[in-house]
């Protein structure tokens, strides 16, 4: 009899130590914010699949890669949820990351283009774009060559080196001006009045400010002031040329000890409980057709997809960084 409940005792210690082994995330600080979707995904995730969330943020999802990589084999992430389509292929070829278990992902997942991988999972999507106040504005740029060469606005945007968007600002004049590009930095730098390191500096402290007439972010920027202010003065500029896409994604690291859970939440990524947080929290696209897309959302305007392979972006990024950071 004791030796039965002997164990019994053991099995619980284990039992328990097994619930308490949190799934650790890596991620950017506004996903994490209190009005951000990783609150109401890590109590929802949590209750359902009986594990602890630990996320664990950096200041923008630019630096995500660069910790796991300085960290290596010692990382002590689970999961890296943030990366984006201008680090796609430097992600892919740091081996850093495996293989997820999610069978005949594309049927499950509705994107702009088509989805490669059996190593990362979307699971929200964007386009960047110069937001403006239209009461301000009346006669913004419709198109990238009018922003620089006619429209005379002070414009404020990100450091590319740390910052998603001031990356994909990068991205996107390669994509229009290709070797043309620094030429056309020369202008646009005349008329752009602060490099800011981060998002949230450039749009409220600059833009919302009216410091600045126009800011880089994402065309579903205006869908939070319609939907948290009734605020319809906040347009995006939807461009001739296209605007740039921005796809971010999710990854399992090789070395992660927890590859069971992890997967879960892929899988839960994709989910409409997770899914139908994001428009609302993240203000971007869910990767998904969630069944109620929040109105002001429809409202939109949808742009051109530009895109540049990943590939070629990693490997002349730091070419592209110093074109621009030279152009004057």
């Amino acid at each position: 009899m004791k030796t039965i409940a002997s164990s019994f005792f053991f099995f619980l210690l284990f039992s328990l130590s097994v619930k308490a082994k949190a799934l650790i995330i890596y991620t950017y600080d506004s996903f994490i914010s209190e009005w951000g979707p990783g609150p109401i995904i890590e109590k929802i995730f949590e209750e359902r699949f009986n594990t602890e969330l630990e996320f664990v943020i950096v200041d923008s999802s630019a630096t995500l890669l660069n910790k796991v990589i300085l960290e290596g084999p010692s990382t002590k992430a689970d999961i890296v949820l943030g990366l984006d389509m201008n680090l796609f292929d430097a992600a892919n070829k740091s081996n850093l990351f495996t293989y997820h278990k999610i069978e005949n992902l594309n049927q499950k997942i509705n994107l702009p283009t088509k989805w490669d991988s059996e190593i990362f999972v979307p699971y929200n999507y964007g386009y960047f774009a110069f937001v403006y106040n239209n009461q301000n504005l009346r006669n913004p740029p419709k198109s990238m060559n009018e922003l620089i060469n006619i429209t005379n606005a002070r414009i404020v945007i990100q450091d590319p080196r740390t910052s998603t968007p001031g990356l994909g600002l990068l991205t996107w004049m390669k994509a229009i001006y290709g070797d043309n590009a620094k030429k056309e930095w020369e202008k646009l730098n005349k008329k752009i009045i602060a490099v800011t390191k981060g998002w949230t500096d450039a749009y409220y402290n600059f833009f919302m400010n009216n410091e600045a007439d126009m800011v880089l972010s994402y065309t579903t920027s205006p869908a939070a002031h319609i939907m948290f202010e009734e605020n319809y003065d906040i347009s995006a500029a939807i461009f001739e040329e296209g605007n740039y896409l921005s796809i971010e994604f999710a990854g399992i690291l090789a070395t992660s000890n927890n590859k069971l859970i992890a997967n879960k939440f892929l899988q839960f990524m994709i989910s409409e409980d997770f899914q139908s947080v994001l428009p609302s929290t993240n203000i971007m696209y869910p990767v998904t057709n969630i069944q109620d897309l929040p109105k002001a959302f429809n409202i939109l305007e949808i742009p051109k997809v530009l895109q540049l392979d990943p590939e070629e972006i990693n490997a002349r990024k730091e070419e592209w960084i110093n074109e621009w950071l030279n152009a004057s």
